[in-house]
Formats: C-alpha cells, sequence, structure tokens
C-alpha cells in the first residue's frame, strides 16, 4: 500500500472499525475490532479476541475496507506466540486455593489488554 493511500485510509479508520463492527454483530461473533493500524505494506485490524477464519470471510464479503485494489487478500496471522511465566506461586497468598489459568489471564488482561491482528 502507498504512503498516500495508507493516510487516506487511516483518515477513515473509525468509520471502517463502525461497519466492520456491523457485519461482525449481525453474525453475532463476540470478537470486535478495536482499531485499524496501517503501513506502507500493510494493514491490521486489531481485535478484542482470537479471530477465526469465518470471521474475516464475513469482514471481507460484508464490508468494502480497502477501495482501492492494492490489497490482494487478507490473511489472518501467519504466527502465533506463547508466553511462559515462571515464578509464580500456584497457590493464592494466604490460602490453600490455587491459582488457575482463569485467574492469571484476568491480571493479565485487566494490566495489558490482549489484542489479534489481522
Amino acid at each position: 500500500m502507498s504512503p498516500e493511500n495508507s493516510k487516506k485510509f487511516i483518515i477513515l479508520s473509525g468509520q471502517h472499525i463502525a461497519n466492520i463492527n456491523k457485519v461482525l454483530e449481525n453474525i453475532k461473533s463476540n470478537v470486535l475490532g478495536d482499531y485499524i493500524r496501517a503501513d506502507n505494506r500493510s494493514l491490521a485490524i486489531v481485535t478484542n479476541k482470537v479471530t477465526s477464519e469465518s470471521n474475516l470471510t464475513t469482514i471481507e464479503k460484508n464490508t468494502n475496507v480497502v477501495e482501492s485494489g492494492e490489497v490482494v487478500t487478507p490473511r489472518l496471522p501467519q504466527f502465533k506466540s506463547y508466553l511462559k511465566i515462571l515464578g509464580i506461586s500456584y497457590l493464592i497468598e494466604k490460602t490453600n486455593i490455587p491459582i488457575t489459568t482463569d485467574i492469571i489471564e484476568k491480571v493479565i488482561q485487566s494490566t495489558h489488554p490482549i489484542h489479534t491482528y489481522f
């Protein structure tokens, strides 16, 4: 994507996100677009949850996110990242209650929201 087209696209990114969210809401998806990020080569739609190929297909078919013919095919990321946390106690402090992944995810989400790029 050329720098000029990238700038034009970002100016209307709020409108594009609103259209994307309307389409996702219509299919009763729990995924929502947060914002769009652009650079000289690509666009990334940042979402609140991990998306699926069907969500991407729905967005592609029902929205006119990119008006120029510069984007050949939208796609999901081709990589996955993992985080291994060491040194965390297995029990909640001063109790015998085990720490679950739900508890850890809530703490991480409350301090650093997790986004998906596609």
